[in-house]
């Protein structure tokens, strides 16, 4: 008799908790285990600030998939559609082909891209912050901008290519601004040629306050702590127009920018609209125990689903961080199993451990447990959960040595060429463009399995 195949989709936090568990649990004789994914790597997405600022390296926050998930089968590439009443997924593997992968219980954690608008200019000159290309990316591209100015006899060019805008107010952008300005500031000690006085940082987000999930207090104290050190914040607002060398804002200002980073939150993975099912702003929507309603064997978690938050208990649903993915992982696994032993399922249920933002050097504000701290005391906060929640020990060494090392000797500024002649687009780096309608994916489920 063949062994139950169980399709894990994703290399998030969610994805990669869910895997790990069930190889712990089930033994080989039990069930097949396979994951989907594109990358070979689980990144730990909280230190891309820290990446894309030169503090640690890609290897310290991109984690082996082949290090932690030794038992399990890797698909690389990505799941483009589902197909659940043939119980297929369609995935499109690195290589471009397209193959069908059976499941007798299926794990959806695709996790989310960026949110944009339509607005004029947008696709074509903002970064993105999400995944760990965009994050080196955006750091060549930031020293990038501080060769050029430096180069530069041009008073309008130096000015444009000087002045650094991120959009949104949350914890990405908040803490992306404030590493990045920290590279800048610290950078400038090598550019001889260049004012410090003419590097602008703006943060520009719509919503009223910054970080409003810190409270009034922490979120105003960030926010001081960041103008004192020369960050523009600017709320209430957001972006009408983007052009290679200006953005245009809501309240009429125009300012001459040529990197805009945006962070205005994120988005459902587009491979949730492919099964048919009720989502919730774009998040599949599932049960306390992580099932989606009317198809079997199918759960669902992390960015990607919408999980009822019974700690809340007044119909609220669990936000897409990475504490709930890690622990709907660790649930999910936990009902798949009970699932094949013929158990009862259990609902997820957690009360949230607090917040940590971190701002680079010894600025940091933190919230754990419901307790406010600034300073030090804050950044040893921070800094002690990102080391706890790295999945691996040679991570949690690679990612304190880079700390002390930046610490005590400094960046050197180094821009690899990544991408250096062809501007990036949002959509080069997360392949939103690459999922399939429903029709479509019943089409290729059947061609495929016509094909055998």
């Amino acid at each position: 008799m063949a062994r139950p195949r169980i399709v894990v989709v994703g290399g998030g936090f969610a994805a990669v908790a869910c895997a790990r568990r069930l190889a712990r649990k089930l033994s080989r004789d039990e069930a097949e285990i396979i994951l989907v994914s594109p990358f070979s790597y689980s990144l730990y997405l909280p230190l891309l600030p820290h990446l894309a600022a030169g503090v640690v390296t890609p290897q310290s926050v991109a984690v082996s998939l082949r290090r932690l998930l030794s038992c399990v089968s890797i698909v690389p590439g990505g799941a483009i559609g589902v197909d659940t009443a043939a119980k297929v997924v369609v995935v499109r593997k690195i290589t471009d082909e397209v193959v069908p992968v059976h499941y007798d219980h299926l794990v959806l954690a695709p996790g989310s891209i960026t949110r944009t608008f339509d607005i004029p200019g947008l696709d074509e000159h903002a970064r993105g912050m999400k995944t760990l290309a965009e994050a080196v990316y955006v750091r060549d591209h930031v020293i990038a901008q501080l060769d050029l100015a430096a180069a530069s006899q041009d008073e309008a060019e130096r000015a444009s290519r000087l002045q650094f805008v991120v959009v949104g107010g949350g914890y990405a952008g908040t803490e992306t601004a404030a590493c990045l300005q920290r590279l800048t500031s610290a950078a400038c000690r090598r550019y001889p040629r260049l004012d410090p006085g003419l590097i602008k940082w703006h943060i520009v987000d719509i919503a009223p306050k910054l970080m409003p999930e810190l409270g009034d207090k922490l979120g105003r104290t960030a926010m001081e702590l960041l103008q004192r050190r020369g960050v523009e914040i600017s709320l209430g607002v957001s972006v009408q127009q983007v052009t290679e060398d200006t953005v245009t804002l809501t309240d009429g200002r125009v300012l001459p920018c040529r990197t805009l980073i945006w962070t205005a939150g994120v988005a459902a993975s587009p491979l949730m609209a492919t099964l048919e099912r009720e989502t919730v702003r774009g998040r599949l929507l599932v049960k306390a125990d992580m099932t989606v309603p009317g198809a079997d064997g199918v759960f669902a978690l992390g960015d990607a689903a919408a999980v009822p938050d019974l700690a809340k208990n007044d119909g609220a649903i669990c936000p897409p961080t990475a504490q709930h993915a890690h622990r709907q992982g660790k649930k999910v696994a936990d009902n798949v199993v009970a699932a094949l032993r013929g158990l009862p399922l259990g609902d997820y249920h957690h009360h949230d451990l607090g917040l940590v933002v971190d701002l680079g050097g010894k600025d940091a504000v933190s919230k754990p447990l419901g307790v406010e701290m600034t300073g030090v005391p804050a950044q040893a906060v921070a800094r002690g959960y990102h080391l706890m929640a790295l999945p691996t020990g040679a991570a949690k060494y690679r990612t304190l040595a880079n700390w002390l090392l930046n610490a005590t000797a400094g960046d050197d500024f180094v821009r690899t060429g990544f991408l250096a002649r062809r501007p990036a687009a949002l959509h080069d780096f997360e392949y939103t463009d690459a999922y399939l309608t429903p029709e479509q994916v019943r089409k290729h489920s059947a061609a495929l399995l016509a094909k055998g």
